[in-house]
């Protein structure tokens, strides 16, 4: 498949191959789940921001695969990264970076799930259909999982997402192997994003995904750095994620924000939670004070905590490099790994031989994962 040029060849069939979307069924209406991977590997669920998820990058991603990003990836890693990459917006920064592809799509198989109404090509909610609240949505990856056959999985999920996903692994301890937050939310809302979010349903209720409302979704998403001002431009990402935005159907939007808005202080119960936890934030991030908080709460043992300097709320696709180290260190605890070298296939079988045998230990993890702070410069 790949040749001794400076791009790889892929054969636009072959780019299906390992995906799937499903619609899932359940108590509280149906879900989008987008498959990546080898359904035999162990499970990593994501669930997204607001208003995030879905977004088809083709000329984009083809326009990295011709400029080489991928050349020192093996062809079935380029097609797997393309395939997981070309439906994801809060994840594909990420997905996109060869390394933490590598360590993701060799160990894992990947479950994308969107929020109620997100998926690409949505219809709008029935408006007459009850308001699902958080817990309703944690409940529905529990039956996500069961429609399956998956038990315990490992979770990554973005800030509201983050708040889903630990509500989850709350109240469904025995299915939950570890969480990877990326700036979280645990407390019922301030004042301030109440009212914040309040403005927010309203202006997408009689307006709908207008430019304010965008723009006030960006300040939650990014920091000024690459949201640009009066002499700098946007910077491509924000560019890319406002585009986005105009697919996202208002109500469907104004119901998470809802659930959002109304979800309970979960912090007592963060106290019980026993399963390793890495928090991701960025120290520009309006929920920079929210994850410094979480971590306080969680048993240290357990947890670490990874701020990222100049950087806004998804670090997903802001700097998705400072992930890569602490990704590493946090998995290799489970036993995965990242190939070596970027010619060995996803399918390879995992080797947890190959990790030291005191990186399995509870207290060792927690050694290894001491709190730390990245601290990168940006050039915007």
């Amino acid at each position: 498949m790949a040749d001794s040029s400076d791009s790889v060849s892929i054969d636009v069939e072959a780019i299906s191959l390992g995906r799937k979307e499903y619609l899932v069924k359940t108590g509280c209406g149906p879900v989008s789940v987008l498959v990546c991977g080898d359904p035999d590997k162990p499970a990593l669920v994501t669930y997204p921001d607001l208003a995030l998820n879905r977004k088809h990058i083709k000329c984009y991603a083809y326009q990295l695969l011709e400029t080489s990003i991928f050349d020192p990836i093996d062809a079935d890693i380029a097609v797997y990264s393309f395939a997981a990459a070309q439906h994801m917006s809060c994840f594909q920064g990420l997905f996109f970076c060869p390394e933490a592809f590598s360590l993701l799509l060799h160990n894992f198989c990947i479950y994308h799930i969107s929020p109620p109404g997100h998926e690409l090509g949505a219809a709008i909610l029935n408006p007459d259909d009850p308001v699902l609240s958080a817990e309703d949505l944690a409940d529905q990856i529990a039956e996500v999982l069961d429609y399956f056959g998956l038990g315990a999985v490992m979770c990554m999920g973005v800030t509201a997402g983050a708040y889903i996903l630990t509500l989850f692994a709350m109240k469904y301890t025995q299915r939950t192997l570890g969480l990877i937050l990326i700036s979280p939310l645990c407390k019922a809302p301030s004042w301030t994003e109440w009212l914040y979010n309040k403005v927010m349903s309203n202006l997408i209720y009689f307006y709908g995904m207008c430019s304010l409302v965008k723009d006030l979704l960006l300040m939650r998403y990014f920091s000024k750095e690459v949201r640009g001002s009066l002499q700098v431009p946007e910077s491509d990402i924000v560019q890319a994620c406002r585009r986005l935005l105009d697919e996202r159907q208002g109500p469907n939007v104004l119901q998470f924000l809802e659930a959002i808005n109304g979800r309970p202080d979960i912090t007592e119960g963060l106290k019980r939670l026993k399963c390793r936890s890495l928090i991701i934030v960025g120290e520009n991030s309006p929920f920079h004070a929210e994850a410094l908080h979480m971590t306080s709460k969680l048993d240290r043992r357990f947890s670490a905590l990874v701020e990222v300097q100049a950087c806004g709320s998804i670090v997903t696709e802001e700097q998705p490099h400072a992930m890569l180290i602490p990704l590493e260190y946090f998995l290799m605890g489970f036993g995965f790994y990242r190939p070596s070298q970027f010619n060995v296939s996803p399918r390879s079988p995992l080797s947890p031989t190959s990790i030291s045998p005191e990186l399995f230990s509870p207290e060792s993890m927690g050694l290894k994962l001491k709190p730390i702070k990245t601290r990168m410069s940006v050039q915007v």
